[in-house]
């Protein structure tokens, strides 16, 4: 299987670069995963095709204000980190630009010195372990200094940081949004359990790793980045009574799918509890919990695409992104939204 086979045409123009005012006002293409039928509506729709006695899976981690903009304390050369994973209380793996002026033993100032870092190892990927120094508490400071850490493809400033998290957003610790859980507003999960559907909330912080291009032909030679996720006893009751009485898994967002798939033995009953997981999904993949899966429209040649495409069929999969470029979809983090199901359309 090649990573070339899940190349697409995406005009430049499609990148959505900001939210629209209205959450749940993004479009959905709603795909049959058997038949590949598609059809078009609005985010709001999706509970025309929830049933009672379906679960939502949704990651309810928080977004941190990863990104840090600072200057060498001896050359005041213009520092840039990116937060990755809290390894310690103050010790962090990073990613620095310009790498070259981050060696071991370089300090970093943040703020007028309100934060001050220092480069104290690097690693064989090139990241870098910092060791932050401060007054107070750490989040407090970090959510004074620190720019939420948007994608590379979005060139605008985001004038308002909740627009990238979800409204159900909890737990701090991801450098990347669950992006197909924006489309919800809290009056639309309302309804969402006034329709008699069950929610159930894991968590899975997202890292940059999730941005990072396949660069091998081969798609079963990619390296996974790891990433935390925790279930509790609540969330997997709630699935696995789901999978019991006959209801459906419909994940939202593919950072939902990895934990539910990850947290699931051989018999596909979820445990509680929490891991780190590498777990890649691809076409050939046999999934134990979900059966519906809610996502945005992804980076060609990416792994989201791939795992889409494991559910759905990669040519089921490709025909409708051609569809959704022909009709002027919006892509990725601020884009419009899929619905891959069994519902007949």
């Amino acid at each position: 299987m090649r990573t070339s086979d899940f190349y697409f045409d995406l005009p430049e123009e499609l990148i959505a670069q900001d939210p629209l005012e209205d959450r749940s006002s993004s479009r959905l293409l709603v795909l049959n995963k058997d038949t590949g039928n598609l059809k078009h509506g609005h985010f709001r729709d999706i509970l025309d095709y929830l049933l009672p006695g379906d679960c939502l899976v949704l990651n309810n981690t928080r977004v941190i204000p990863a990104r840090l903009i600072g200057h060498k304390e001896d050359t005041d050369a213009t520092i840039e980190l990116l937060l990755l994973k809290r390894l310690d209380n103050d010790v962090w793996e990073t990613l620095v630009k310009p790498g070259k002026k981050a060696r071991k033993g370089a300090r970093i100032q943040f703020g007028d010195g309100l934060l001050r870092a220092e480069i104290i190892d690097v690693l064989e990927d090139g990241n870098r372990l910092v060791h932050f120094e401060y007054e107070g508490i750490f989040e407090e400071v970090l959510d004074r200094l620190g720019e939420m850490p948007l994608p590379p493809y979005i060139t605008h400033k985001l004038s308002d940081k909740n627009r990238y998290q979800t409204v159900y957003a909890k737990y701090d610790g991801s450098a990347a949004a669950p992006t197909a859980g924006l489309h919800f507003t809290n009056e639309l999960l309302k309804e969402v359990e006034d329709k008699g559907i069950k929610i159930a909330y894991v968590t899975l912080h997202v890292g940059l790793g999730t941005f990072r291009p396949v660069k091998v032909d081969d798609v079963t030679n990619h390296q996974m980045h790891s990433e935390f996720y925790q279930v509790s006893e609540e969330a997997a009751q709630i699935i696995n009574d789901t999978k019991k009485n006959g209801g459906r898994v419909i994940c939202v967002g593919t950072t939902s799918c990895r934990t539910i798939e990850s947290a699931s033995d051989e018999n596909g009953v979820v445990q509680a509890g929490s891991d780190n997981t590498q777990i890649f999904i691809y076409p050939g993949y046999q999934f134990k919990v979900l059966d519906c899966l809610i996502t945005n429209f992804h980076l060609p040649e990416s792994t989201l695409i791939m795992l889409v495409s494991a559910l759905a069929g990669k040519d089921n999969v490709l025909s409708a992104y051609e569809t959704a470029v022909k009709e002027r979809y919006r892509f990725f983090s601020f884009g419009d939204a899929m619905f891959v199901t069994n519902n007949k359309i």
